[in-house]
């Protein structure tokens, strides 16, 4: 295994043994993002069995309760095994609070050897390894239904279909929706909108609403979500035993220590997306470290699925709140690793489909968003982009817009990102030339990243044709060199 698949795509044992490819990759201008390879390996059964414990909540497990989430952001037991279907990306399953201290040590001992690697590294984390996940699910269903509650109110006022930062409400036609709901008094009401938090200008868009819920209490406090049949605000805490909240506050305190030791060390904390069924709630706790953490440089990088429809709307969404509260904005931009899996559980559980349709739909998404943060990087030094891409294409457009925009590789602005063992004919050529360019870097005993080495075996199965193509023609071109004399000159 190390002479061959292991060698290939996984650094070594230990971080001592990974330190003269870390070097080697330093010296030709590529830097490491160090990820700890080790997975559990359990069985289909086992893995359903931990993902139904701790998606379902105390009060729904007893019967005591049905839940009032909907279905999208409840736990299925047909999709209880979240690594099905998914060949590009580490899933974690809850045990126990004390296995999520041992992912977070984990973590810390990452963070810390890329602060030892070079002064400019990155390392990677994963919310779904720091805490019990249903927490993500109820947080996300919120958030959800927060951000549906003002695409309604935008319907009645006639904004149906325009782009997220273009729908702008009359609060005036707000305060009346809502207060003939009966969810608050019309003081109350009028309290929520002030000049002081919405500005003079009479209208209110979806950051101004989603701030509404920042203004009424504390994260942990705020759960409360309208419901549309009762037109009360319910409040999410109350399904939540004390012992679940203790957990949430874990997870939001393991998220605080990791996000410290990044900075304490000079590293970059990149948190990976997940399903979409977590994903409001990842990116919501994301921007809350932003917020803290952003302040003079971008340390914490949220990342955006761009396989996803509503892709460009969270992208512009959020570089417009960094704009508005004055933290530096720290993104990665992938295309994502759920597609199969997302869609087979909307078919099968009955909500939208939320992959774009087509490839080229992903591609033209992908495009969009990173030429909307590259124009942002243009007027903005202190934003940054991670360029997490295969694809040739992608990277050729890059380089070419940052031309355009006078975004020089030597101002740091823009990354790029490659897995280990693969496209080193885009990693190598991008570090000669002087791009931030990095690899992912597993690394761990033999015997423990076979989880992971499988799904890159899986992963490869194409990209090892086109290996086998390229030999070929490298082979042919030689032996034409060899036949015309031509071997050691360059050609006119």
């Amino acid at each position: 295994m190390k002479m061959t698949f292991y060698g290939q795509f996984v650094a070594g044992e230990d971080q001592e043994s990974i330190r003269p490819l870390i070097q080697h990759n330093r010296a030709f201008g590529v830097g490491s993002i160090l990820d700890y390879g080790v997975e559990e390996d359990l069985s289909p059964q086992e893995a359903e069995h931990k993902e139904m414990e701790s998606c379902t909540s105390a009060v729904e497990r007893e019967g005591s309760g049905t839940s009032k989430r909907e279905k999208q952001y409840q736990a299925h037991r047909a999709f209880g095994d979240r690594r099905d279907g998914v060949i590009s990306a580490r899933t974690y399953f809850y045990a126990n609070e004390a296995k999520c201290d041992s992912h977070m040590e984990t973590f810390l001992r990452c963070i810390e050897a890329s602060g030892r690697a070079s002064d400019d590294g990155f390392s990677a984390i994963k919310l779904t390894a720091l805490g019990r996940p249903q927490f993500l699910l109820q947080f996300s269903d919120v958030l959800t239904k927060w951000r549906r509650f003002f695409h309604q109110m935008a319907a009645e006022q006639g904004k149906a279909g325009l782009a997220a930062m273009d729908m702008k409400l009359e609060v005036a036609v707000l305060q009346e929706s809502v207060a003939k709901m009966g969810i608050a008094s019309r003081t109350e009401i009028e309290s929520w909108f002030t000049a002081e938090t919405l500005g003079v200008s009479g209208t209110l868009d979806l950051l101004d609403w989603s701030s509404l819920i920042d203004s009424r209490t504390e994260l942990s406090k705020h759960l409360v979500v309208p419901n549309m049949q009762t037109g009360q605000l319910e409040p999410l805490l109350s399904q939540f035993t004390e012992e679940e909240e203790l957990q949430m506050t874990r997870m939001l305190q393991r998220m605080d220590i990791l996000a410290k030791k990044a900075t304490e060390v000079g590293v970059r904390l990149m948190v990976d997306a997940e399903q979409t069924y977590f994903q409001p709630a990842i990116s919501r706790l994301t921007l809350e470290m932003q917020r803290k953490f952003n302040i003079e440089k971008p340390l914490i990088f949220n990342t955006y699925q761009c396989y996803l429809k509503d892709a460009y709307d969270n992208v512009t969404l959020d570089v417009e709140l960094a704009r508005r509260e004055g933290w530096c904005f720290g993104a990665k931009l992938v295309r994502g690793a759920y597609m199969a899996q997302e869609r087979a559980r909307a078919a099968e559980i009955g909500y939208e489909d939320p992959i774009n349709p087509t490839y080229e739909a992903t591609h033209a998404m992908y495009h969009r968003c990173l030429n909307y943060v590259l124009e942002e990087l243009k007027h903005n030094a202190k934003a940054k982009v991670m360029v997490a891409s295969h694809n040739e294409d992608t990277v050729r457009f890059t380089l070419r817009r940052m031309e355009e925009l006078g975004l020089h590789p030597a101002d740091r602005q823009v990354y790029f990102g490659q897995l280990l063992g693969m496209c080193d004919q885009i990693s190598f050529p991008l570090g000669q030339a002087g791009f931030p360019v990095y690899k992912y870097v597993p690394y761990g005993p033999v015997m423990e990243v076979l989880p992971y080495l499988s799904r890159r075996a899986l992963e490869n199965s194409g990209v090892m044709k086109g290996a086998w193509r390229e030999r070929q023609l490298l082979w042919q071109e030689l032996k034409r060199r060899l036949r015309t004399g031509s071997l050691f000159h360059r050609p006119a």
